[in-house]
């Protein structure tokens, strides 16, 4: 391409068609035009930004990857209409790229690469893209609102994203925590028809093998563990021997179910002896028989136990999922801070595995106005970046108090810290600390703005090795 047909080609740009004959001269000589080939990648996500890349013929594809998924973030091609705005996308945007990382002294943000056989991109330099815009003060004016439409978009693609996230997260917690209460119900429906009929069964033996004077013997024993509380703590191995020593004296005694007996004694954090003087008024002819429908008894009410727990464990989590997605409510509404960050904390209980969980609340916290579907967006963020910075071990520690007419959140973690040259950093929209392809760096930019923006209030961060806090004031209003 000729310095002629190169100068021609961009006087035909929306980005440079009022500039002056000078001003095309000298573009012309900071020029570096590149043929691509298709499939070429002109950058690559994660590099640091040294050009500002304008395209003269073909295509171009920016795609990034997230969390192992590559998406395409927008195409850029010169068959696209260049007089009028196109879903709301400035004309201009598709003819350049690179500005945004350039201008805000960071990295590229995405992948571009070529699309078609006959890509044709114009090059400049970082020195001579900041002289341009000092030069050329057209260029700048096409610049602002492609940069302020590229930002707007990339927080709605966010936005979607953190959607989509969030329900993801959402799914995943509930299907873990549902898992045990609902494998409870399902154990104890499958088990309970034959328990039932073991107790029937051995009702009618104990019926028939027990005098009048034994039958109240059985009685009491029921009516006594029906109030002997589950153990606080319990000790595995001597819960093992007890169970074992129970079920020994029970086949002795000529019990057909003397194992079943053993564990439902044990569980109770009872022994032998206890079983021995409640059942002293049981002769030996009709032990058998008290015993297996002590052992039938225990084991129906250990399953009907087992139904009780697991029905309110469920309840609590769909009420824990419907609060924290806050269904069938307004979106602006009265809520207590605390119940967003307990609600955080199931839905990513997973996550959290193997981590210490310390709450600090102040009492008699007030509720405040807001929105907290949003919030909640910002505890998830905060708690699931510093279950990322401890690698799964560590203490999370969430600190709620009223200071100066605010509702002060903390959110502080022992993980490895904020680099110091990060931490101004941090709120900047694409800025991230992760490595490429793990995150947007929209996460805590986000944050930013529903705290700031959204509920007027502030987020800030304090690092260093071991200890990082986010704080968030929101008026309490």
């Amino acid at each position: 391409m000729t310095d002629g047909e190169l100068r021609a080609a961009l006087h035909g740009l929306e980005v440079f068609a009022g500039l002056t004959e000078d001003q095309l001269d000298w573009l012309v000589s900071v020029s570096e035009p590149r043929v691509l080939p298709d499939g070429a990648v002109l950058f690559r996500d994660g590099d640091e930004a040294r050009e500002f890349h304008v395209l003269l013929s073909g295509g171009l594809v920016v795609t990034k990857v997230v969390d192992g998924r590559e998406e395409v973030l927008t195409r850029h091609s010169t068959e696209e209409e260049t007089a009028e705005e196109h879903d709301g996308k400035p004309a201009a945007a598709h003819r350049f790229t690179g500005e945004l990382p350039l201008l805000t002294e960071g990295n590229y943000v995405a992948t571009a690469a070529a699309s078609g056989p006959a890509t044709t991109v114009v090059a400049y330099s970082k020195p001579a893209f900041f002289e341009m815009l000092t030069r050329c003060h057209g260029v700048a004016a096409v610049l602002i609102p492609v940069l302020a439409w590229r930002i707007k978009s990339s927080e709605v693609q966010a936005r979607k994203r953190a959607t989509v996230e969030a329900l993801g997260t959402l799914a995943a917690g509930l299907a873990h925590e549902l898992n045990n209460p609902a494998a409870a119900v399902a154990r104890a429906a499958q088990e309970l028809g034959p328990a039932l009929d073991r107790l029937t069964r051995t009702a009618q033996a104990w019926g028939a093998a027990a005098g009048g004077a034994e039958r109240p013997v059985l009685d009491r024993l029921a009516d006594e563990l029906d109030k002997v509380p589950p153990p606080a703590t319990t000790d595995p191995l001597a819960q093992a021997d007890a169970e074992e020593e129970i079920a020994d004296w029970a086949e002795e005694a000529g019990a057909e179910q003397p194992g079943l007996l053993g564990a439902g004694i044990a569980d109770l954090g009872l022994e032998l002896d206890w079983l021995r003087d409640r059942l002293a008024g049981v002769g030996e002819p009709a032990r058998p028989a008290a015993l297996d429908h002590l052992a039938a008894l225990l084991e129906t009410r250990a399953l009907a136990a087992e139904l009780r727990a697991a029905g309110p464990r469920i309840s609590q989590l769909v009420a824990a999922t419907r609060d924290y997605a806050n269904l069938d409510r307004a979106p602006e509404q009265r809520f207590a801070v605390t119940d967003g960050l307990e609600n955080t904390l199931v839905v990513l209980r997973a996550k959290l595995a193997g981590i210490t969980i310390v709450r600090a609340y102040e009492p008699d916290l007030p509720e405040m106005t807001g929105y907290p579907s949003e919030l909640n967006q910002v505890w998830t963020n905060l708690v699931d970046n510093a279950a990322e910075a401890m690698e799964g071990a560590g203490v999370l520690t969430l600190r709620a108090r009223t200071e100066g007419g605010c509702m002060v959140v903390e959110v502080a973690d022992t993980g490895r810290g904020i680099p110091e040259e990060s931490l101004p950093r941090i709120f900047e929209p694409f800025y991230t600390t992760k490595d490429v392809g793990k995150g947007t760096g929209l996460g805590l930019h986000l944050s930013y703005r529903i705290v700031t923006q959204r509920h007027h209030g502030s987020l800030t961060a304090r690092s260093r090795p071991g200890e990082t806090r986010m704080i968030v004031r929101l008026p309490i209003g």
